[in-house]
């Protein structure tokens, strides 16, 4: 999963934009991170983004012992 996110960020975001400095690399990558999990669906996730997946994840119910 890791793998996938690295070659996404690659493609999508730091060969896309010429970053001249760190700062700028930093607030781009930040920028695409807010996409990624906020607006990009994700097949993994049903067609969910990962932030709706996590708001819709059912919790386990704690039994009594």
């Amino acid at each position: 999963m890791i793998e996938r996110l690295w070659r996404s960020l690659k493609y999508e975001c730091i060969y896309l934009n010429a970053f001249e400095t760190g700062s700028e690399a930093r607030i781009g990558i930040g920028k695409w991170m807010t996409y990624h999990n906020a607006e990009r669906p994700h097949a993994s996730h049903g067609i969910l983004t990962p932030e709706e997946a996590y708001e819709y994840k059912v919790k386990p119910m704690r039994i009594a012992a």
